[in-house]
């Protein structure tokens, strides 16, 4: 493997900096020889990544978190490669919030085990997922969701999983909703709508909004629904830390569904995000598909 290392300095408000000399020490450790290419700003890691792709690595580590990750999977779909969408194989050095996509392939959080994943070189295909023309590999969602990552920008004095909590009631108190149409290869949904989420993980932000998705069955996994006053809503975040039993898709008015291919309008325009990322602030339109089997990633042996 020829390895370049993508360190993300600012995931997790800047722990990642912090915590790079533990990072470096343990792929030293393992036996990882590589070159290191540090983000200076947000959405470098997506430049470094096509650079590193031209340059002939075929093996991209992100030290960062699942927004890090994102921006390395769009920077390797951009490298020109004629052969395929994905031409390196990827690796994970949770330094994130939440490390979700590091979560749902069962790669561990602790660095020197993490290490130890990347320096045994072992790989599987994970299925990836595109909304317009930004591919994602975890999550993406609209409506409410990255309404309260808007919320979330803005609050610098709190870290992790809490400063979610509290942009999250910050955006229900403002109570927005949407009008919209949902159509997939098997059905249609049209009315009112709060949340949709699409996902290829399980979980987003520490949160299970789509609790049964799998980023190896080659199928999107698409939630949404509607709840009409602020105190429904409210119901719904306790439930969102529950994978089986009384997940907030047992509530009336949230619906779970398989598909390959959704298309949705929204009105009025909503901020959408891929793996955490805002990346467009207000849009009306949405066309999400699944590449089945189409990146490479090292994680432990599957038994």
């Amino acid at each position: 493997m020829s390895i370049k290392v993508i360190l993300s300095p600012y995931a997790n408000r800047w722990t990642a900096r912090r915590r790079w000399p533990e990072a470096e020490k343990a792929l030293q450790e393992a036996g990882v020889d590589f070159n290191l290419a540090i983000s200076e700003h947000a959405g470098e890691p997506e430049a470094l990544a096509t650079r590193a792709v031209q340059d002939g690595f075929d093996t991209i580590i992100v030290a960062g978190g699942d927004g890090t990750i994102g921006e390395v999977l769009n920077g390797v779909a951009c490298s020109g490669s004629a052969e395929s969408n994905f031409p390196a194989t990827l690796g994970i050095l949770p330094m994130g919030s939440a490390n979700d996509l590091a979560f749902a392939l069962g790669i561990p959080l602790d660095l020197s085990a993490a290490a130890r994943v990347i320096a045994a070189g072992k790989s599987r295909l994970v299925d990836a997922s595109q909304c317009n023309d930004r591919f994602f590999i975890n999550n993406s969602g609209i409506a409410l969701e990255p309404y309260v990552t808007t919320k979330q920008e803005k609050i610098r004095w709190i870290r992790g999983i809490a400063r979610y909590l509290v942009a999250a009631v910050w955006a229900i108190m403002e109570k927005p909703e949407w009008q919209g149409s949902v159509e997939w290869e098997a059905g249609e949904y049209e009315g009112p709508l709060s949340l949709v989420s699409v996902g290829n993980g399980r979980r987003t932000g520490g949160f299970f909004l789509t609790p049964h998705a799998d980023p190896f069955d080659g199928q999107l996994t698409l939630a949404y629904g509607y709840r009409a006053t602020r105190r429904s809503i409210l119901a719904v975040f306790p439930r969102l830390l529950k994978e089986g039993a009384g997940s907030y898709l047992e509530l009336p008015g949230m619906y779970e569904v398989n598909c390959r291919r959704v298309k949705i309008h929204l009105e009025p325009p909503s901020p959408v995000h891929t793996d955490g990322v805002l990346f467009r602030k207000w849009a009306a339109d949405f066309d999400y598909k699944i590449h089945p089997a189409a990146v490479p990633v090292l994680m432990p042996a599957h038994e």
